[in-house]
């Protein structure tokens, strides 16, 4: 008999995650004492540019890269959108080429991006993504047009998959070839190593809310020597890359809460994995007609992460059938939640449509516990079960 008593487990991490209470204690002072604006020359301007200084060596602390390559923005989506334009508005100007490589499931804030940019002559190669969910460095090179690639986009993690790329494979095709190579790292946070010349990479997109920082703040990583061409003007701010006041309680919060999500990855990453294949256990010893997508390979999968597919429902019905149950998950990416079609990640790995669209992604966090995970385990053989008969019903 199904347990007749509600909790919440909220396992939707990879879309959001709650603001680290330590990171609050950092952002609330700049609201009441260092409200100043960094521009400004007198002393409260001094005290607040002070702490936006700080907060960029924070960052660059844990990136591993100078402090003046940490460009200050209002989230992932920008990141991404101020890579691509300003590499390929860049390389426009300069007569360097049209040619932009990136992956089949990278975010829709890359592939919308890739797409706006087609308008003004730019053309994109999308590579495929194989049934575990990995980009293969040969399909890069193959891609690459001498003289007209002029960037290469490959997202770090999968957001909905989490699959996790060869970065350092890429990076190295992309430097042969005098390629820029841009990463969307907005899934890697206190899950994989952050090094920027580990991996290579001459542009990184991060996002706060994605490692317990707050929402509408991000970073965009330029390495020394990476030419851009800056979107927003009005100011002399970030060194010219992006106008505007800084949002100096944000910024504060987003350094705090990255340097607490890289002092605390290892233990979280083993604590969360094992949670992570608890959850997968037990829904193949419960569950019949189940299918995991992308690769379990430990390294090559984040540890938090797991997305999988179920015969007979659709993920909607099944969100909302969790949800009075007081489970939070999700059907792929927060970004396209409502739609009706499968998830393009799905597609681009090859999952069949009628699987893709009774999918579930469970993403958990620092605060999910044994406890939690054994309720999932508990509720979701009912609710899948109950909606397999409703689905028959409906067929006969």
């Amino acid at each position: 008999m199904a347990l007749n008593y509600k909790r919440e487990v909220y396992l939707d991490h990879a879309a959001t995650t709650p603001v680290d209470p330590r990171v609050v204690a950092a952002i609330l002072p700049c609201f009441t004492e260092d409200w100043g604006n960094p521009s400004s020359l007198y002393e409260r301007g001094r005290q607040a540019h002070a702490k936006l200084s700080q907060a960029r060596e924070e960052v660059a602390g844990v990136l591993h890269c100078r402090p003046q390559e940490v460009v200050f923005t209002s989230g992932g989506s920008e990141s991404d959108n101020l890579a691509l334009k300003g590499a390929a508005f860049y390389a426009q100007f300069k007569g360097q080429g049209n040619h932009i490589i990136t992956s089949a499931f990278e975010h829709h804030a890359i592939l919308h991006t890739a797409e706006y940019l087609e308008q003004f002559g730019f053309e994109t190669t999308l590579v495929p993504v194989n049934r575990a969910g990995l980009v293969t460095p040969d399909d890069i090179t193959q891609a690459i047009r001498p003289g007209k690639t002029i960037l290469i986009s490959i997202m770090y993690a999968n957001n909905e998959i989490g699959t996790v790329q060869p970065l350092t494979e890429i990076s190295q095709i992309a430097r042969q070839h005098h390629i820029l190579f841009h990463t969307d790292a907005v899934q890697a946070p206190g899950n994989l190593s952050l090094d920027v010349n580990e991996l290579g990479v001459d542009v990184m997109s991060l996002a706060a809310h994605k490692f317990y920082g707050p929402k509408g703040v991000g970073v965009l990583y330029v390495r020394q020597g990476s030419r851009l061409s800056y979107q927003q003007q009005g100011g002399s701010q970030e060194r010219k890359r992006r106008a505007g006041t800084e949002n100096l309680p944000y910024i504060v919060g987003l350094a705090r809460a990255l340097t607490l999500a890289e002092q605390d990855r290892a233990e979280n990453v083993t604590r969360l994995t094992a949670l992570r294949d608890r959850l997968l256990v037990g829904i193949e010893e419960r569950i019949a007609g189940v299918l995991v997508n992308g690769t379990m390979e430990p390294s090559k999968r984040l540890g938090h992460n797991l997305n999988v597919s179920f015969e007979g429902i659709t993920g909607e019905g099944i969100l909302q059938a969790l949800d009075l149950e007081g489970i939070a998950v999700s059907s792929g990416s927060a970004c396209n939640t409502g739609s009706a079609e499968p998830s393009h990640v799905l597609q681009a790995i090859g999952t069949p449509a009628d699987l893709a669209l009774g999918t579930l992604r469970f993403s958990l966090g620092k605060s999910n516990t044994a406890a939690e995970i054994d309720y999932v385990l508990e509720k979701l053989p009912y609710v899948v079960k109950r909606l397999r008969n409703l689905f028959e019903m409906e067929r006969t």
